[in-house]
């Protein structure tokens, strides 16, 4: 199989003062396509500066993430903007969805942002807000929806333009264990139907279990 995502030596430094200081120190490792796989370890070991890096929220201080065969660490600014555009489905610990749009008027505006201003097909909204178990939420603004709901809308939204890769932070951290569970298992079923590569941050060994994959980390290194 080939490589969806290979990071190579990747290290990332911030400055303190006139201190720097390390929080990646040479991370390498491959995620083919189709895969789940969970980064774990203690806080403060790195994991939200790989992931952001990954995303190209974040450039690298040295080293090289490719992402469907696109260096994000030799581009430009707007170029690793583009990349993470067409490439990269974002769900976050917190929601993130516009509070005035209905669940569709939020996938709505991620096509459309995707493609432009001509947007995609209600027909495929329909058809991801579906396979999560939305289909009856379409006009429910976030508040009119429970935590899992709201987090299954923003899932929906990471999904709506088929990115290469889905990088998903802490995604059940806000939710109680039935919402978690419900959550969860949406993540394995876009794995399992529609063949979609997931990288996930957590702390919760239950979610890492559905994974079929864990990386660990700590201090700055893959340990495993």
């Amino acid at each position: 199989m080939t490589a969806i995502l290979r990071a190579e030596n990747l290290t990332k430094s911030y400055k303190v003062g006139k201190v720097e200081v390390p929080a990646l120190r040479g991370v390498s490792f491959e995620v083919e396509k189709g895969e789940f796989v969970a980064i774990m370890g203690p806080s403060g070991c790195g994991k939200s500066t790989l992931l952001h890096l990954l995303g190209g929220l974040l450039s690298p201080t040295s080293g090289s993430i490719l992402i469907d065969g696109e260096d994000l660490a030799k581009v430009s600014d707007a170029q690793r903007t583009d990349i993470r555009r067409r490439k990269i489905g974002f769900v976050f610990q917190r929601f993130n969805l516009f509070p005035t749009l209905t669940a569709d008027g939020n996938l709505k505006l991620a096509e459309k942002i995707h493609v432009g201003n001509g947007g995609g097909s209600a027909d495929n909204r329909r058809r991801v807000l579906s396979l999560l178990q939305l289909e009856d939420k379409m006009h429910h603004k976030p508040l009119e929806l429970s935590g899992g709901e709201q987090q299954r809308v923003a899932l929906a939204r990471a999904v709506i333009n088929n990115p290469a890769i889905i990088l998903a932070d802490e995604p059940t951290g806000n939710l109680d264990t039935e919402n978690s569970e419900i959550v969860l298992k949406m993540f394995k079923q876009l794995n399992e139907e529609l063949n979609q590569t997931i990288i996930m941050i957590t702390h919760n060994p239950e979610a890492a279990a559905v994974c079929s994959r864990v990386i660990q980390m700590r201090d700055g290194h893959i340990v495993n």
